[in-house]
């Protein structure tokens, strides 16, 4: 079962414990369409992204096929170093063979987390289509010269500063120019360049075939690899590479399009982010054989004098970060279900500000953030559950009365509903108190389920015998105190009506072993918010016990 599913499964149950068994035991979670056609991104008439053909490729004004000058040549490679990233360029294409990311480790392999795949030679290389499909220019048959040649070093508060990279034809009037734009406090990289001027032309910048494995779960790693798309007027979508089975196009106009891993995103955003800057025409997807991968492709139209700009954001999918970037880019690695996101949106928001408070300004590790958190969130629900114990609690103290109205009306609902409305106000009675003041918490209980399992700021971060608060408790320690302590909150506070229904014993037992289940390989540090939001609900269940016992002492209500 999917992440999000077991979490919905497990409010569930954790509602109809503190709802439902009340009331019924009353003390005494763009695929397009098959025959979708494929859209065009070098200019059919309607526009948008073609697939790019395996086509004999043209020599820059020679014959097709021609060896190019400079194709056989060595191949250089010059790296650019900022704070936050290492890239390593080559001038094949002028394209990138290497990111990675010094302030994170990865956990698959010795030293900083890589995004290149193993075995991938280029990214953000480019394929130059004019007019009809066929005729193409792969870029990476270009030997740029690199300006300047040994590369770049930008310490902290450096930047702007460009790597230009530009061939010239010998013979030909023919110039292809690439400029990469860094700045020492940004992933995001400028990217501007320019080819010959012509009619109904396109650039493919290639994206790569997903990102590298730098999580010890390979497997779970795997899963969530995706490419995502946000659309101009639909929005943002995303699809798992697990469900790509064919080539599929992704027709624009697109603000930006991006490959993702859990942590890490490697995007193209159109435009240079100084005002309009158009839209990126689509993508192109087809599946790597025999391994699981996604080769994306991103399209974009040039202008009639061959330039053409965008954006690179290539680093961890950190949302403050991301909202920096603008464009909605933070929804890369949307939180919840699309339903539920316009509501817990402001509570993701509120979330990682308080995580970010509590570390930077207080200096408390992750692993008391998540325990501070938890006896907040405590404090915050207490008077709500209160008013909904405390409600319910009237209304089983009312039920003999409302009985009685139904069996002396039972031929006449329309009496019987008036006779159970006025009971209502004699008694000050309102039947969704018990119900809503439980419902109202759940946006910010399902943003902190989603931000506790997948925010970045929690991987890799230690606490007491828990190596890494983004993955499973190694001991098992937190999902069976879990569901001990969802034992005793239940003993606690039904085990009077246990006692004398024989379902609600069997619920006792039976629960806890579904949120162990639930709760068993959930990253720790959602485990350790969750043992803390329990530990502090006991008290109190212990007052709600007392008041629950003192109802039963004092026996239904009178009539009025």
């Amino acid at each position: 079962m999917k992440t999000g599913l077991r979490f919905f499964a497990a409010m569930f149950l954790m509602l109809l414990v503190f709802v439902v068994t009340n009331r019924l035991f009353p003390p005494a979670v763009p695929e397009p369409p098959d025959e979708q056609p494929r859209p065009e991104a070098g200019g059919d008439e309607r526009g948008g992204l073609r697939e790019p053909a395996e086509a004999v490729v043209p020599e820059p004004g020679g014959e097709r096929g021609a060896r190019l000058p400079g194709e056989g040549d060595p191949e250089q490679l010059v790296t650019v170093q900022t704070p936050l990233y290492r890239i390593v360029f080559t001038n094949r294409g002028a394209a990138i063979r290497s990111i990675q990311l010094p302030t994170y480790e990865s956990f698959a392999h010795e030293g900083p987390v890589e995004l290149v795949p193993p075995g991938v030679e280029r990214v953000l290389a480019g394929t130059w289509q004019r007019g009809s499909g066929s005729d193409q220019l792969d870029l990476t048959r270009l030997a740029y010269e690199v300006s300047p040649r040994d590369g770049l070093r930008l310490g902290e508060g450096g930047g702007p500063r460009s790597l230009t990279f530009r061939y010239e034809h010998p013979t030909q009037p023919f110039v292809s120019e690439v400029r990469y734009t860094f700045s020492s406090d940004s992933y995001v990289i400028g990217v501007d360049g320019r080819l010959p001027a012509s009619e109904r032309a396109a650039i493919f910048v290639d994206l790569g075939p997903g990102l590298a494995i730098n999580e010890l779960k390979e497997d779970d790693e795997r899963r969530l690899m995706a490419f995502s798309s946000n659309h101009v007027d639909e929005g943002v979508r995303s699809r798992p590479f697990a469900k790509v089975k064919e080539p599929e196009a992704v027709p624009g106009p697109l603000r930006w399009a991006a490959v993702k891993s859990k942590y890490f995103v490697e995007v193209i955003l159109a435009g240079d982010g100084e005002g309009e800057g158009g839209s990126l025409a689509g993508i192109w997807a087809e599946p790597v054989p025999g391994t699981g991968r996604v080769a994306v492709r991103v399209g974009m139209p040039m202008g009639e004098d061959g330039r053409y700009a965008y954006r690179a954001f290539l680093g961890p999918i950190d949302r403050d970060l991301l909202v920096g970037v603008g464009d909605d880019l933070h929804e890369v690695n949307p939180i919840g279900l699309a339903i539920f996101r316009p509501i817990i949106r402001p509570f993701v928001a509120v979330a990682l500000w308080t995580m970010r408070m509590l570390h930077d300004h207080l200096h408390l590790s992750y692993g008391w953030v998540l325990i501070v958190i938890g006896l907040l969130v405590r404090v915050v629900l207490w008077p709500l559950n209160q008013k909904a114990m405390r409600s319910q609690l009237k209304n089983m103290a009312a039920a003999p009365l409302m009985e009685e109205i139904r069996r002396k009306y039972k031929d006449d609902p329309q009496k019987a509903q008036q006779e159970t409305l006025r009971l209502y106000k004699e008694q000050g009675i309102n039947p969704l108190a018990g119900c809503v003041p439980l419902l109202i918490p759940w946006p910010m209980l399902i943003a902190l389920f989603f931000v506790f399992q997948n925010t970045i700021q929690l991987r890799g971060q230690s606490f007491m015998w828990l190596a890494d608060l983004s993955a499973p408790d190694p001991l098992y320690i937190l999902p069976i105190f879990l569901a001990v302590s969802m034992f005793v909150l239940q003993w606690i506070s039904m085990r009077a009506m246990a006692a004398a229904n024989p379902q609600m014993k069997m619920m006792m037992y039976i629960l806890p072993l579904v949120m162990l289940w639930i709760f068993w390989r959930l990253a720790s540090g959602l485990n350790l918010y969750y043992a803390t939001f329990n530990l502090a609900m006991i008290p109190q269940q212990i007052l709600i016990a007392r008041e629950r016992r003192k109802a039963q002492a004092a026996g239904p209500l009178k009539p009025k």
